[in-house]
C-alpha cells in the first residue's frame, strides 16, 4: 500500500483513540504487526498556544517510527500554522486530518464530525494544510452526519479535489456514534469514486471481519480501533489472513504477559499514577475471557500502586498456567 510517497508493507493500521493509543499501547501494536500507529487526536489550536499536555500527547518511542499524527481544529489558518511543528519531526510521515470525531465536545465547536456538515469549510483545511507541509496529509470521516446528510461519497470527491493523498472512511454516521452497525457499503462506493487509496474502518474485530471488508469494499487499507483493545495480535493475525497463511492466536500466559509489559512501560512513560489510573481498563480488556477474570479485575480495581498491578497479575498467569 502506497499513500503518496511512502509505502507500507503491512496495511492494517491503529485508529487514534482518545485516552487509549498512547505511546506505550502504539509500541506494543508496532510490535505486534501493526503496519502504521497514529497519535491520539491533536487539537490544532491547543497546539497553537504552546499548551504542553498537547505536546504531551505527541511524544513517541523509536519503536514506533514512522508515525502518524491525527489533528482536529476548524481554523483553516490555525490547522495550517501549526503543521510547522511536524515539519521538523522527521519521524512524523503523515498528518491525518480527523473529520469524523463524534463526540459532543467536539461536533458543538464545529469540528470533527461537524465538518462533514461544511464541505467548503473541510476542502479549505485541507489546502491550507497541504500547503503549509511536503509530507502526505490524510483525512478520516464518517458515513455523514445523520441518517438524513449521508454524504461521503460527494465528501471524499471534494477532499480528493482538494488534494488529499488518502482517506479513510468510518461506517458509520455521527448520530449512531458507536452503535448499531458499520455500513461497509458506504465504503465501497467512496473507493469506487476516487482514485485516492480508502482505508476502511468499522466493525473489524477479528481476521475474518478483514477478509469480508476487504472482499465487500475492495478497500486499500484496514483501520482497527476498538478490535485491537487488550488485543495488539490482531494485526499480525489480519495480516497473515489476507495473505492465505495460518493465522496464529496468542496463549493465555502470553496475554497476561504482555499485558504486564503494558503497565511496565506504561509506569515508564508516564509515573505510576497515570499509569495505575489508565491501565486498569487495559487490564480489564486483556484478560476479558480468561478464567475468573472478573475475580482479578475486582483485585485490580481496588489498587493504586503499580507493583501491585503487576504481582495480581504474576499470580494470576501462575493460576492459569495450572490448567
Amino acid at each position: 500500500m502506497k499513500i503518496s510517497n511512502l509505502e507500507f508493507e503491512n496495511n492494517v493500521f491503529l485508529a487514534p483513540l482518545a485516552g487509549v493509543t498512547d505511546i506505550a499501547f502504539r509500541g506494543l501494536c508496532k510490535e505486534k504487526g501493526c503496519g502504521l500507529v497514529y497519535t491520539e487526536m491533536i487539537s490544532a489550536k491547543a497546539l497553537d498556544y504552546n499548551n504542553e499536555n498537547t505536546k504531551e500527547m505527541l511524544r513517541f518511542s523509536k519503536d514506533e517510527v514512522p508515525i502518524a499524527v491525527q489533528i482536529f481544529g476548524h481554523e483553516p489558518e490555525v490547522m495550517g500554522r501549526i503543521c510547522d511543528y511536524f515539519n521538523h519531526i522527521e519521524d512524523i510521515c503523515l498528518i491525518d486530518i480527523n473529520m469524523g470525531c463524534p463526540a459532543p465536545k467536539i461536533v458543538k465547536n464545529g469540528e470533527g464530525a461537524a465538518l462533514m456538515k461544511n464541505p467548503k469549510l473541510a476542502s479549505e483545511i485541507v489546502k491550507r494544510v497541504k500547503a503549509s507541509t511536503n509530507k502526505p496529509v490524510t483525512v478520516k470521516f464518517r458515513k455523514g452526519y445523520d441518517e438524513n446528510n449521508i454524504n461521503a461519497v460527494e465528501f471524499a470527491k471534494i477532499l480528493e479535489e482538494s488534494g488529499v493523498d488518502c482517506i479513510t472512511i468510518h461506517g458509520r454516521t455521527r448520530q449512531q456514534m458507536y452503535e448499531g452497525e458499520a455500513d461497509w457499503e458506504i465504503i465501497r462506493r467512496v473507493k469506487e469514486s476516487v482514485s485516492i487509496p480508502v482505508i476502511g474502518n468499522g466493525d473489524v474485530f477479528n481476521p475474518e471481519d478483514a477478509e469480508r471488508i476487504v472482499k465487500v469494499t475492495n478497500c486499500d487499507g484496514i483501520m482497527i480501533g476498538r478490535g485491537a483493545l487488550g488485543n495488539p495480535w490482531i494485526f499480525k493475525q489480519i495480516h497473515q489472513k489476507l495473505n492465505g497463511k495460518p493465522v496464529t492466536h496468542p496463549s493465555d500466559q502470553e496475554i497476561i504477559d504482555t499485558c504486564i509489559e503494558h503497565v511496565k512501560r506504561a509506569i515508564h512513560y508516564h509515573g505510576e499514577n497515570k499509569a495505575v489510573r489508565e491501565m486498569k481498563k487495559h487490564i480489564a480488556w486483556y484478560i476479558k475471557g480468561l478464567k475468573d477474570c472478573t475475580k482479578i479485575k475486582t483485585l485490580v480495581n481496588s489498587e493504586d500502586k503499580a507493583y501491585n498491578l503487576i504481582s495480581i497479575l504474576e499470580s494470576y498467569k501462575e493460576y492459569v498456567m495450572k490448567d
